[in-house]
């Protein structure tokens, strides 16, 4: 029982984490529940669900404070919910995917980290269509094969390729996140049968982590502090995947 407490305190302390730049947390509770020795059926619908619960309650948060953007986000969502629903009934080996992806995650970590240069991001204008919609499905894609909700990748396109600024990314990422994990999830209907007893604490504990986390992010962090903390956010991602 002991046990349980702990692995709900360390998802409560990530999801104030991911909150506090618009992400879920999914690749932290993942590892997570993998080092507390959760079967894998157990921890994939799992993920999925406190990553709705955390990016849902971000997501609202951030749409009220105006750290959002309809016009941004709808062309990416459009095709990323369709392309995360079919490819979450897809199984893939994991040794495919995880070094690439981890090496991509450390890049855009080491980036936010040492080079945010905050005043040279500015966004310059709504994603154009033929860009944002395939983008979207990749990321939909990608997030279903992962059980990831998205927003890790979704960010850094958002700022980098100037169609948000680090606030409003963090908003867009929120709803882009919970779309995606529930479409993910749905193409998992199955996996219901296996989740952990005690799922209520965990949702719990990652509940009042992404409220103090939006809290944060929404008083207290500004521009550099944001993109910092998601370079922390995406080099704790990278090494989840390889550990």
């Amino acid at each position: 029982m002991e046990q349980i407490y702990l692995l709900a305190l360390a998802i409560g302390a990530a999801a104030a984490l991911y909150s506090s730049v618009g992400h879920g947390g999914a690749s932290a509770y993942i590892a997570l529940m993998a080092l507390a020795g959760l079967a894998p059926d157990e921890i994939r619908p799992a993920a999925l669900i406190l990553n709705i619960l955390v990016a849902g309650l971000g997501a609202i948060r951030y749409v009220r404070a105006k750290r959002f953007s309809w016009a941004v986000f709808w062309p990416l969502a459009i095709t990323a919910i369709p392309a995360s629903f079919l490819a979450g009934r897809i199984e893939i080996p994991e040794h495919l995917y995880r070094p690439l992806l981890a090496a991509a995650l450390g890049a855009a970590a080491v980036r936010y980290l040492v080079w945010p240069q905050i005043d040279a991001i500015k966004p310059s204008a709504a994603p154009p269509k033929i860009l944002a919609l395939p983008a979207g499905a990749a990321l939909g894609a990608l997030a279903g094969l992962t059980g990831i909700g998205g927003g890790v990748y979704l960010s850094p396109l958002l700022v980098y390729a100037g169609w948000a600024d680090a606030q409003r990314a963090t908003g867009i990422a929120s709803l882009f996140i919970v779309v995606n994990s529930i479409a993910g999830l749905a193409g998992r209907t199955a996996s219901f049968a296996h989740l952990p007893p005690y799922l209520a604490l965990l949702a719990a504990a990652a509940a009042l982590g992404a409220i103090v986390g939006t809290t944060v992010s929404l008083k207290r962090l500004d521009k550099r502090g944001i993109l910092r903390v998601l370079g922390a956010v995406l080099g704790i991602a990278a090494i989840s995947l390889v550990a």
